[in-house]
């Protein structure tokens, strides 16, 4: 920044000319000088306040916007679609017919449906959205969460009643087979509801996260490119089912909240009797 200078010239006095008493033009000549160096001291502390925030501005600038935040590719389709492909195996393969609806094939039939559906409006990756696609979306979930209900229900009667759990072997390979499916439709549901769904959070449409991921809270410590996926709504959806209690994600909406709390419970009910049963068998 320019400094001000002081142009006026100075008096030139012989050094043999004796000294006088100042001169009112001498005065005016200091006064000025004291001016000039109050505002010269002036323009330093302006200078010295604005050059910071330009650095903050230029870093401002040059500061790149969370992937979870803006506008990015679909996420693939696959992994989603291998979940729901392994409760279908498992409703066929594991658990027996007298807990699950019948027909036997009818809800995995279904379930297929759906998700051959769902594949053909986003075959490889998730990024077009509409409500038709998000509505079928929810009907998988409900209907792979009311077939893995009535199966629960099932086995718990039958704990209750003493039909169920004769040996602690197949017993424990039914109820955790029931758990899984908990864990994975559970899952889905994050997945699906969390800022509108996949193709809702790929778009960009919503800021406010209904989950509160680790990278998200730090994200100096995450890639750029980081966004939640599958993978990361399974995780969350194991570790609520384990620890019956948040652990590293948080949920902030009241629907998540709601979600993980009836989870919580569900998967204690089924461990609590499932456990306490084979126990009491190898006893």
């Amino acid at each position: 920044m320019s400094r001000v200078t002081d142009s006026t010239p100075e008096p030139h006095s012989p050094e043999s000319r004796s000294p006088e008493p100042p001169s009112p033009d001498a005065a005016a000549h200091g006064a000025a000088h004291a001016h000039f160096d109050a505002l010269n001291a002036r323009l330093d502390r302006i200078e010295a306040r604005l050059t910071p925030a330009h650095g903050d501005l230029a870093a401002a600038e040059h500061r790149v916007e969370p992937a979870w935040r803006r506008v990015t590719q679909g996420e693939e389709r696959w992994a989603s679609a291998a979940a729901i492909l392994a409760v279908v195996a498992i409703q066929l393969l594991v658990l027996p017919a007298r807990l699950v609806v019948q027909p036997r094939w009818l809800m995995p039939a279904v379930e297929s449906a759906l998700l051959v559906a769902l594949v053909a409006g986003n075959p490889r990756r998730i990024e077009r959205g509409s409500r038709l696609l998000r509505s079928l979306g929810l009907a998988l979930i409900v209907v792979i969460g009311g077939s893995n209900g009535y199966s629960a229900v099932r086995l718990v009667d039958g704990l209750v009643r003493g039909t169920e759990g004769s040996a602690a072997g197949p017993l424990l390979l039914r109820g955790g087979a029931i758990w899984l499916i908990n864990v994975v439709i559970f899952a889905l549901a994050y997945w699906e509801l969390d800022r509108g769904g996949p193709a809702a959070r790929a778009a960009g449409e919503r800021d406010v996260p209904d989950f509160l991921f680790v990278q998200m809270q730090s994200p100096d410590l995450a890639p750029p490119h980081w966004e939640p996926v599958f993978f990361d709504y399974l995780y969350l959806s194991f570790t609520n089912s384990t620890a019956f209690s948040p652990t590293d994600v948080m949920p902030s909406s009241l629907w998540a909240k709601a979600l993980m709390m009836g989870q919580s419970a569900v998967s204690l009910l089924t461990v609590v009797l499932v456990v306490a049963r084979a126990v009491n068998i190898l006893g």
